[in-house]
């Protein structure tokens, strides 16, 4: 049973919750990072007002697309005990119970916590939480921790070390997060994920809408550090994490934490101009 938040129909929570928020829906920040943010162009800009406007007619959740990647890397840890930390309305934690035992999910916004609630009431396997992570206190920890579009809602540096703290000895940490562009390769590959974006939303939501999907509709932020900032607090704070440049404006990182004291002493982090060179 999810605790902590009453238990409502599922589709009545989901239909009243699109209602109050459809009005509090933002655009898609990176987007408009790497596309406008150079322009001194009045013809450039309108064919980009337009091209947005194309994607929100057609929207489609770039963090549903790894939804799957993430569930892999879950269960190639052997995990049994998860935490999704900023659970939204439960896609992932829906992928995740047909392979993990107990799946804990943490959501500070209310209303989007109410509809995860509603959708696993009756679940024992589901718990859900209405939470803020830097008020998420618990002296226990799990196998696997997860976070997709939820590490730049938080402080960079207390965030790692919170969540090591969190993870288990030998647990694995998954996230799939966003970054600042900064440079020439976060334009060009923001442009790349432009082009593809156009083709992703006509084939995956084909007729015009002017709806959100609910899981598209809960609070947004500009990420604030750029990738680079991130591989060096990864590399302090996570010694061996691993992070590969995404499509969609994300990166990925996988971290195993040591199964030992001895092993995590062991442990060699990479050099920062030698993860620049994996990038």
């Amino acid at each position: 049973m999810a605790a902590g938040i009453p238990s409502n129909d599922y589709a009545r929570e989901k239909t009243g919750f699109i209602r109050e928020r459809a009005d509090r829906a933002e655009p898609n920040t990176a987007w408009h990072q790497s596309l406008f943010a150079h322009d001194r162009y009045g013809g450039v800009v309108t064919l980009l007002a337009r091209i947005d406007r194309f994607n929100g007619r057609h929207p489609w959740s770039h963090n549903d697309f790894y939804g799957g990647w993430v569930v892999q890397s879950v269960r190639s840890s052997e995990a049994r005990d998860v935490l999704d930390v900023g659970c939204g309305t439960g896609n992932l934690i829906d992928r995740l119970r047909a392979h993990i035992d107990r799946v804990t999910g943490i959501e500070p916004d209310s209303a989007t916590a109410r509809v995860a609630a509603a959708r696993f009431a009756g679940n024992d396997s589901v718990v859900i939480e209405q939470v803020r992570f830097d008020q998420f206190r618990s002296p226990r920890q799990w196998d696997a921790i997860t976070l997709v579009a939820t590490l730049h809602h938080l402080p960079l540096v207390d965030t790692l070390r919170e969540l090591d703290r969190l993870l288990s000895p030998g647990g694995r940490l998954v996230v799939i997060g966003c970054f600042r562009n900064a440079g020439l390769i976060d334009y060009a590959t923001g442009f790349v994920a432009s082009v593809a974006n156009l083709i992703m939303g006509k084939i995956k939501h084909p007729q015009p809408s002017d709806q959100l999907p609910i899981e598209m509709t809960a609070p947004t932020a500009a990420p604030r550090e750029t990738i680079a900032e991130i591989r060096c607090a990864a590399a302090e704070y996570l010694p061996g994490a691993r992070i590969r440049r995404r499509l969609f404006w994300r990166y990925s990182l996988v971290y195993d934490k040591a199964a030992s004291a001895a092993d995590q002493r062991g442990t060699t982090p990479v050099p920062s101009d030698q993860q620049k060179r994996h990038r």
